[in-house]
């Protein structure tokens, strides 16, 4: 038997978050933190008891150092992590907003370590974990890491393993609008479960109707597919069942960012519990709600006591 559970690969960043409000330029005092999806999902993962082996690249640097011991302190294996001597860690800013806007992160990625991962970093041990979670950053940051998400999912699917997809579209990082809908929806063909929010699911697609974008992929090979619709919570469609699954009443948004990963760690970890499509939804929304009430990326992700003690499937 495997001694992983889940497979994720991608770029973390470091993160520098404003303690004050207020355009960036002119914010003096910044929190440390990192940021990614695709580790935002490990982390959460690991949070609920799952094995998580993480597989990406970092600078010979500090901020390398800082996002490597942050990961491991949050369980992941990072044994597949290399560090690239010749190329930096990414990082980004991200403002304070107090009023449940979306804020404003600017980036500092281009040639970074992380985007000169490649299929020479596959190593065996890796295609033997249960299941592999992807998204669509990574195949946006290069060629190579694209090759890589491509190679990836083709051999766990060949593999019989199971493979989620969240599109996690970053239109700036790709070149045309065309290359971004063809190559994701090329990759969400490889996966068994896509979660796709429901402006992402329109532009991919053309389509409009939540139950129409579902089909568009169930028709290329999916066995079931959650659509994120924020405020309205999510519509899943599988070969078998279709619905809709409110969402979970929240308080006060904080910081929308990293609501999307939290739905995916819901759905992943569920899924791979035995529990339904629909209950994974309803954890996946709950999970999504906790993210939107907390500050920063990942900070509202539970544990697995957390999770036990609200009694959600």
């Amino acid at each position: 038997m495997s001694e992983i559970d889940i497979l994720s690969f991608g770029e973390t960043m470091a993160m520098l978050v404003a303690e004050q409000t207020g355009d960036l330029a002119q914010v003096m005092q910044f929190h440390k933190r990192i940021a990614g999806a695709d580790s935002n999902v490990a982390i959460g993962l690991s949070r609920l008891g799952f094995k998580v082996a993480w597989l990406s690249r970092v600078g010979n640097d500090s901020l390398g150092r800082f996002v490597v011991d942050t990961l491991q302190n949050e369980g992941l294996d990072c044994r597949h992590v290399a560090v690239d001597p010749l190329h930096p860690t990414g990082f980004q800013f991200k403002s304070r907003e107090e009023t449940g806007n979306d804020p404003q992160v600017e980036y500092f990625r281009k040639g970074s370590a992380a985007s000169h991962l490649s299929v020479d970093a596959l190593k065996p041990a890796l295609l033997q974990a249960r299941h592999l979670h992807a998204t669509g950053i990574p195949p946006a940051l290069s060629e190579a890491t694209r090759a890589l998400s491509f190679e990836l999912m083709t051999q766990m699917r060949k593999a019989g393993r199971s493979v989620s997809f969240d599109p996690n579209l970053r239109p700036a990082l790709w070149s045309s609008q065309q290359q971004m809908i063809r190559e994701i929806n090329a990759l969400a063909a490889l996966a068994d479960w896509v979660l796709p929010g429901l402006n992402e699911g329109r532009l991919l697609t053309g389509l409009d109707d939540p139950a129409d974008i579902a089909a568009f992929y169930l028709d290329q090979g999916a066995e079931a597919v959650a659509i994120k619709l924020g405020a309205d919570g999510a519509y899943f469609r599988t070969r078998m069942d279709q619905g809709f699954i409110a969402a979970v009443p929240v308080d006060k948004v904080v910081d929308t960012v990293g609501a999307g990963d939290g739905f995916a760690v819901g759905m992943i970890s569920a899924l791979l519990e035995n529990l339904s499509f629909p209950e994974a939804v309803r954890r996946g929304n709950w999970i999504g709600s906790r993210a939107v009430q907390s500050r920063g990326d990942m900070e509202g992700l539970p544990t697995r006591a957390e999770l036990t003690t609200r009694s959600i499937a």
